[in-house]
């Protein structure tokens, strides 16, 4: 008897452990994707430096009555030769590292703490030729991401990545295994503290974001949605709706209204972005704005960084 019941203990010790991690797996992303986000939050966030235009941190206004990202672009696993190629997660730096260097970073922190500063990661293009997300194998690519992606955030002193791959060479599911357990990593060793999305509208982007939001939606902080990348001439109505849209498709996530300062397309702030965004306020689905971004804003001297921070510090 003795013996029958140790060997029942242990089968069932056994059973516990194979099973408990699953279990508090399973409930913590359930609660985590369906946690109610704070509404109508005071954060604005500014891409910067992927047009080499000389922008720095302090050129761009700073409310201190809101919560202010710089977003660095872009950091990019492909070699620095004339005819760049993929590194298989070999991140180099590629933003503007003569004027958004790690010593700028910690003085705009330190003159400004309700900043943060983050970098994104991959991008459209990197010398005339798109950018992919292209691994050799998922753990490879994780392995040398974290290494180099955990050297850069630790040299410029970064608190958050933005994932911004808008081209693949791999399927949904792999490109969602690759940056969910690079996310999760780097959260884990508290070498982010948040991390965010920037996917778009379109048939071969929106899958492999729609696939990483599934499982790791949890340990995403923010949505980055590029509403510039709609038709030119958007209204307030057909942003609204692209807004629901975008919101039942990240349920649950911190989708943040954006437009570009590039001539891109969208819904503008001349044709009715915050009128659009006061509908979300008092709705209570407006999670706060972002601006692509800080290298086309500087010709206007930053007009609408100035009116998107005002709006959200005072908004009702």
């Amino acid at each position: 008897m003795e013996n029958t019941t140790s060997a029942q203990c242990t089968i069932a010790m056994t059973l516990y452990k194979i099973f408990f991690p699953l279990l508090l797996t399973v409930l913590f992303t359930t609660v985590s994707t369906t946690q109610a986000a704070p509404a109508n939050s005071k954060l604005f966030r500014e891409y910067i430096g992927a047009e080499g235009k000389g922008v720095t941190f302090s050129d761009v206004p700073i409310s201190a009555k809101v919560e202010f990202h710089f977003i660095l672009s872009f950091a990019i696993d492909y070699t620095s030769s004339s005819l760049p190629s993929p590194t298989n997660g070999n991140f180099k730096v590629y933003w503007d590292t003569e004027n958004l260097t790690p010593s700028h970073v910690s003085s705009i922190k330190a003159q400004h703490p309700n900043v943060k500063v983050a970098m994104s990661l991959g991008g459209d293009t990197i010398q005339g030729q798109h950018v992919y997300f292209n691994p050799e194998s998922i753990n490879s690519w994780v392995r040398n991401a974290i290494d180099s992606l955990t050297e850069i955030s630790r040299q410029y002193n970064l608190d958050g990545i933005d994932i911004d791959y808008e081209h693949f060479n791999a399927d949904p599911d792999t490109f969602a295994e690759c940056i969910g357990r690079l996310m999760f990593y780097l959260k884990q060793q508290n070498i982010v503290s948040f991390t965010s999305i920037a996917p778009y509208d379109d048939d071969s982007v929106q899958p492999h974001y729609l696939a990483l939001w599934r499982k790791y939606g949890h340990l995403i902080d923010y949505v980055n949605f590029q509403f510039y990348a709609y038709d030119k001439g958007t209204n307030v109505s057909e942003f609204l709706k692209y807004f629901d849209t975008q919101s039942s498709n990240y349920n649950g996530g911190k989708i943040l209204g954006s437009f570009g300062t590039d001539g891109s397309g969208g819904l503008s702030p001349q044709n009715g972005f915050f009128e659009a965004c006061s509908k979300l306020q008092q709705q209570g689905k407006l999670h706060g704005i972002f601006i692509w971004s800080a290298d086309d804003s500087k010709k206007d001297d930053f007009r609408y960084e100035k009116k998107s921070q005002n709006f959200l510090a005072y908004k009702k």
